[in-house]
């Protein structure tokens, strides 16, 4: 559902810009990618000057699941978010950001310790690392 909705978000995308912002690695948006295939929710378009760089669009079935979701997903939020004014609400994301960055920090520092120590890690470790270098600019 999340790369569907990054697909819906904004298209047209590349699975690799999927991967970075949801912080899923490339293996599993490549297999959510063939499943919205498979499920006819989405057209690749090639991109007009590089042959292996391909685009995702939702086509019109995956428009009308993509409405449905976000929908759905913001009467959620709409009214979870009631219990809080604007004040506590603005205050509420950026404190979840500042979390969000220092937990991408401490997973990565401790997955390149563990390469400098030798270790080979997982393929998910190396995709987090390779995030938090691209977002960091280390």
């Amino acid at each position: 559902m999340r790369v569907l909705l990054n697909i819906g978000s904004y298209m047209p995308i590349k699975a690799a810009d999927i991967a970075y912002q949801s912080r899923i690695d490339s293996y599993n948006v490549s297999r959510a990618v063939k499943a919205l295939q498979k499920k006819n929710l989405i057209d690749i378009q090639p991109d007009e000057h590089s042959r292996n760089i391909k685009y995702l669009v939702l086509n019109e079935q995956g428009i009308k699941l993509y409405h449905q979701v976000t929908q759905t997903m913001n009467e959620r939020a709409d009214e979870l978010e009631s219990v809080l004014d604007k004040e506590e609400s603005a205050l509420f994301y950026r404190m979840l950001e500042k979390i969000e960055e220092k937990a991408e920090k401490i997973l990565a520092e401790q997955a390149m310790s563990k390469i400098a120590d030798g270790a080979e890690p997982p393929a998910d470790q190396k995709e987090l690392i390779r995030w938090y270098k691209k977002s960091t600019g280390k």
